[in-house]
């Protein structure tokens, strides 16, 4: 039996029961194709992080804002971390703020003194990112417009959605006047009806972002990971063995990380003053 230093040891964020499927199901394909591998779950993303650093684990997978936190830290302690790998839909997102179909506001500017619907503070696609952007067009969270909160599961970077959605659902609910959310959701949930066909519109479109990475850590084994990398690369859509796995995690291929597309977050970061340059967090009211 291999020994821990001779296990690649992956740390995952359990923000639904489907986590472990997909990690049970990928660690027997990685053992399979010769490498030793194992995998612990963690509660929120910031004691992922912290764990990372310490070389508890050897990469994380890691949310754009874990992401933008372990660069932080490591920076910050002398040392480095990469982005080794993503997925296909983790690349050139855009997030979008909706009004209802029959709201009179039709820019930007009308927002002031209204009030706009957010995901958990946490949230990279649903509140940091969409906040900055309002920023950049003149108008400030909690002076220019109420800021209505949907803080559910502090700590998971809103992967779970369902603080964006309940945003969603005060805007229908008329109790908010906007709602910020990732395009891909907002499609979706128009499509199956979560959002009635023609109930609300688009009012703005933030800049493309980067999403979700695989991080490697200050301490990992190189030979380990560059073997994960190489059949991480190998995997295909069409291959019945892996195809559920990449459907449930959302993806048909994995691509080589890049870092380029966590600027605006870094800017939202700054922003908001979430984390400190480096990596401390200072947002008073985040609890995880």
């Amino acid at each position: 039996m291999p020994t821990r230093s001779e296990t690649l040891l992956l740390g995952a964020v359990a923000y639904a029961p489907k986590v472990v499927t997909i990690w049970e199901g990928f660690k027997e394909y990685f053992i399979r194709h010769g490498l030793p591998f194992d995998y612990i779950l963690y509660s929120n993303y910031e004691t992922q992080v912290e764990a990372l650093m310490a070389g508890q684990c050897d990469i994380a997978w890691n949310s754009p804002l874990a992401w933008v936190r372990a660069e932080r830290l490591a920076r910050a302690q002398g040392t480095q971390v990469r982005a080794i790998a993503m997925r296909d839909t983790d690349c050139d997102l855009t997030s979008v703020i909706i009004v209802r179909a029959d709201s009179p506001i039709t820019t930007l500017a009308e927002l002031k003194g209204k009030v706009i619907a957010v995901g958990a503070i946490d949230s990279p696609q649903a509140t940091l990112i969409p906040f900055h952007y309002l920023r950049t067009e003149g108008l400030t969270p909690s002076i220019d417009f109420e800021v209505q909160r949907h803080d559910l599961l502090g700590g998971k970077h809103g992967d779970h959605i369902g603080g964006e959605r309940d945003g969603a659902q005060s805007l229908l609910a008329g109790t908010a006047d906007a709602a910020c959310m990732i395009k891909g959701n907002y499609a979706a949930w128009v499509a199956d009806g979560t959002l009635a066909a023609g109930a609300t519109r688009v009012l703005a479109e933030t800049p493309a972002y980067d999403h979700c990475n695989f991080t490697v850590g200050p301490v990992a084994p190189p030979p380990l990971v560059d073997h994960f990398h190489t059949l991480l690369m190998a995997m295909s859509y069409d291959d019945p063995e892996v195809r559920p796995l990449m459907e449930l995690e959302g993806l048909k291929a994995w691509r080589d990380g890049r870092v380029e597309g966590y600027q605006p977050l870094e800017a939202a970061v700054d922003a908001a003053h979430f984390y400190d340059h480096d990596g401390a967090i200072t947002e008073a009211d985040y609890l995880y």
